[in-house]
């Protein structure tokens, strides 16, 4: 998929999956990301030698979005609960507490947090969910890069 097949603007509609994995929590991590648009898909993954399964979940959207050249209409499925709940209930608050938690509390992983915030207002992201580990085909490849992407990692 080229760049400019896959992102010429708002229009083009980019259907993007990802997950996350980890191997010890913490431990090894990998992300996966499947993306397809106008016909092509594209595969992405990578690794992390410490960190965790929420940090792995995080960094597939990240990856997936920031692979995105010119804004787009992004349709993203995730099968992150922390990752749903977090776009969509938490982040305004957090973002309106200077980054607190409601306790007063330290966001857990708000680096993160503040790239994707930072991604998705570049984009029309719709986010949607899917049970994990259920037979979906597009989940089941990306939970597949993201065990690609610990094994990488593990051979250098």
């Amino acid at each position: 998929m080229s760049d400019a097949d896959a992102n010429s603007d708002k229009t083009t509609v980019v259907d993007i999956w990802t997950d996350g994995a980890c191997r010890g929590n913490p431990g090894r991590g990998g992300w996966g990301v499947v993306l397809r648009a106008q016909g092509q898909e594209k595969q992405l993954c990578g690794g992390e030698n410490h960190t965790t399964n929420n940090r792995m979940e995080m960094t597939a959207a990240i990856q997936a979005l920031a692979a995105l050249k010119r804004p787009c209409r992004v349709n993203l499925t995730t099968d992150s609960q922390y990752v749903m709940k977090g776009i969509q209930e938490w982040l305004p608050n957090w973002k309106k507490r200077g980054w607190r938690t409601a306790g007063n509390q330290a966001v857990k992983n708000a680096d993160l947090w503040q790239q994707l915030d930072a991604l998705c207002a570049q984009h029309e992201v719709h986010w949607f969910w899917v049970r994990g580990h259920v037979g979906h085909p597009e989940n089941e490849l990306a939970d597949q890069l993201a065990n690609r992407g610990i094994d990488e990692l593990k051979r250098g």
